[in-house]
């Protein structure tokens, strides 16, 4: 087979001749560039000339390779970012448990300093919740009977006194705070020892000195401290800070707000004074004997001297004068009322006899010249003879 053009459009060499020409300029071409470099002129200048053109070849599989990497990129970055926020969680928490730890173990030494200048024994408390009932102020300790709790002991912090402990359980004891309106604490002021008592004043926070003179030395910055007289909280103890004080002229009482020292909202633990060695314990209650009752060692003392005590205050019952009898000297009535208590022949519900005298003559075996004794004397009883008697001198005997 024949490659060569038609005869009518024959021109030049043929195209054999053509391609072995070539071959061979190619092949003289790529000797002397590898030998002796003299074709890198002329690619630099071709690479220059082709540069604008590879780049507007290569922009459809650039803006490809973009999108696939901007819509990876975004994912990537949105996962990094929740890994990123998660951990600032976790460490936020950790920080924030790290701070309350930090501010414990602060409050737990400022305890422990204030243990150590408080008199007696005393024990660490902590706050589980507060109580239910919305009006009172009063707050659950994770102490109990089986760890020494008791009644009435003293709660404090760092800063000064927190209540009183008014119930306690076997495991859980509940505090009555200082700010309770049923509350009250004898204070005296720091600077000048004047005493008084501070009241809560319930959801307010603050305590009331109540029944304060109008020119009492008071003054807003005061330092309350506890006086001890109550035999309940030691004497020293910081209460409050006087931040008002209105004394009106015209009224019989000045008004003194108070503000807790004590981190009553702040703080989780407490310290519970135990029952100092050198506090006194507080004296019974003075028991009131109403008139016509008698209670206790005095109504048997009664019972046993009020029988003859009262013979000389009845008028009928007056001794003889000078010159009488031996006989007319001890009637009958008063020797009943010698007899012990108990031992009386009248029954105690024997009727008041009639003391008033009357005109007739006495009895036989009366000397001349004695008082006539009223009629049914003879036969009172201690117990009639007593029920006569004013119930001031029934108080008088039993003491």
């Amino acid at each position: 087979m024949e490659y060569s053009p038609p005869p009518l459009f024959k021109q030049g060499a043929s195209a054999r001749a053509k391609v072995m020409l070539f071959a061979f300029i190619s092949i003289g071409l790529l000797l002397a560039d590898a030998r002796l470099g003299a074709l890198s002129v002329v690619r630099q200048a071709v690479g220059t000339v082709l540069y604008p053109l590879q780049m507007a070849a290569l922009l459809p599989r650039d803006a490809m390779n973009g999108v696939g990497s901007y819509f990876s990129t975004l994912s990537a970055m949105e996962k990094q970012v929740r890994d990123l926020r998660q951990q600032q969680i976790a460490t936020s928490q950790t920080l924030q448990q790290a701070q309350l730890l930090l501010a414990e173990n602060n409050q737990l030494r400022r305890l422990l300093d204030a243990r150590e200048h408080v008199p007696g024994k005393s024990m660490l408390a902590e706050i589980l919740y507060e109580a239910r009932d919305a009006a009172a102020r009063k707050v659950v300790l994770d102490r109990g009977t089986q760890q020494g709790m008791a009644l009435g002991l003293p709660v404090i912090d760092s800063q000064g006194v927190v209540g009183q402990v008014t119930r306690v359980f076997p495991f859980t004891s509940e505090v009555t705070l200082l700010t309770d309106k049923e509350q009250a604490i004898p204070v005296q002021l720091l600077r000048n020892g004047l005493r008084s008592v501070a009241y809560g004043r319930g959801q307010s926070g603050n305590l009331d000195l109540r029944f304060m003179a109008p020119n009492a030395d008071v003054q807003v910055g005061d330092i309350l401290i506890t006086s001890g007289i109550d035999g309940v909280y030691p004497a020293g103890l910081a209460v409050a800070r006087v931040i008002q004080v209105e004394n009106n002229a015209n009224g019989a009482f000045g008004r003194v707000v108070c503000q807790p020292l004590a981190g009553i909202e702040r703080n989780r633990q407490l310290l519970v004074l135990m029952s100092p060695p050198d506090m006194l314990p507080r004296p019974p209650a003075e028991e009131v004997i109403k008139p016509g009752k008698k209670k206790g060692p005095a109504a048997s003392a009664a019972a046993a001297t009020g029988a003859a005590a009262p013979a000389a205050a009845v008028p009928g019952a007056a001794t003889a004068p000078a010159g009488a009898s031996p006989s007319a000297a001890a009637p009958a009535a008063p020797a009943a009322a010698l007899r012990p208590a108990g031992n009386a022949a009248a029954p105690a519900a024997a009727p008041v006899p009639n003391l008033r005298p009357t005109a007739a003559a006495a009895p036989s075996g009366t000397a001349p010249g004695t008082n006539p004794r009223p009629a049914g004397a003879a036969a009172a009883s201690p117990a009639a003879v007593s029920q006569a008697v004013k119930p001031h001198d029934a108080r008088e005997t039993a003491r």
